[in-house]
């Protein structure tokens, strides 16, 4: 198999074992993801397979789209309800129109500090590890956007909320800065990813689906949208799958080739050292 999975990850297990499935399942080794979901997180995971590992640097992954419930009135270490409650506050009166407020003026760029428990590397070292091990460190901070927010519903101590962010976005994060904003401490209580680059939930399989057989991958075609790919004749296939660097007869600066069978064989791109060529960037063999 030679694709792209889009996965609905259940809850409570992580990316990593995600991928594992995938591996007993479909009995092969060359099976990875992209856009790690915490096990406390569900939906549109991309996991690639065969030939698939070799797109994955070129899918679209700069905007993701969650659905988040929000526990209110607490605070936790990891930013979500699986943490320790390091805040709390029982006293409070949570005002629709206020948060709506607060959660709409969250649209756009601004620099979001990275929680504690993440993969983020600082000095080397990932920030997870400087939690466990007690030290204490600087959290970095970069710039995010918020491309759309809306609140969806609300309780005395709950809320959900859409958002379209940006790639790099901690959901945990925005949480706690509406919780600020709020005067209310805030964590994350469950998380949906709906949308991943150019793949939805409506995309998504289960694991299940998979185990049963019935899953198809998405081609490696249809996973490049917006990718010119051109077909090619056996003696420029020999060349192509030879690594032969080839004359640019095609504008543009990547371009995939499909064999009289179509299937995708190679993706080029134009070479440093003479425009006028094209290179191998990934060279497909079955």
């Amino acid at each position: 198999m030679n694709g792209l999975l889009i996965i609905d990850k259940p809850k409570g297990i992580t990316s990593r074992d995600v991928v594992n499935i995938v591996c007993s399942i479909l009995n092969t080794r060359k099976v990875g993801h992209a856009g790690t979901l915490d096990p406390i997180a569900t939906g549109v995971l991309v996991v690639a397979v065969g030939n698939g590992l070799k797109i994955l640097e070129f899918l679209n992954e700069d905007v993701k789209e969650y659905i988040a419930t929000v526990k209110v009135g607490i605070l936790t270490d990891t930013l979500d309800v699986t943490g320790k409650i390091v805040k709390e506050k029982d006293n409070y009166f949570l005002d629709s129109t206020k948060l709506s407020n607060i959660i709409n003026s969250f649209k756009g760029k601004y620099l979001q500090e990275v929680p504690l428990y993440s993969s983020v590397k600082v000095d080397g070292k990932r920030l997870y590890k400087y939690a466990r091990d007690g030290i204490d460190v600087t959290l970095p901070k970069r710039e995010v956007e918020i491309i759309e927010i809306e609140l969806l519903n609300i309780s005395h101590d709950e809320f959900t909320f859409k958002a379209l962010v940006s790639k790099g976005t901690y959901i945990r994060s925005l949480i706690r800065d509406i919780g600020e904003k709020l005067e209310i401490p805030c964590t994350m209580k469950e998380l949906r990813r709906t949308k991943q680059g150019n793949f939805d939930i409506n995309d998504a399989v289960t694991l299940e689906k998979i185990e049963s057989g019935k899953a198809k991958p998405v081609p490696i075609e249809k996973a490049l949208k917006g990718l010119i790919f051109v077909p090619c004749d056996e003696e420029l296939e020999r060349k192509i799958m030879n690594g032969a660097i080839l004359d640019n007869y095609y504008a543009e600066n990547i371009v995939g080739f499909k064999n009289k069978n179509n299937d995708v064989i190679a993706i080029y791109k134009v070479y440093d050292k003479d425009i006028t060529k094209i290179k191998p960037l990934k060279v497909f063999k079955n």
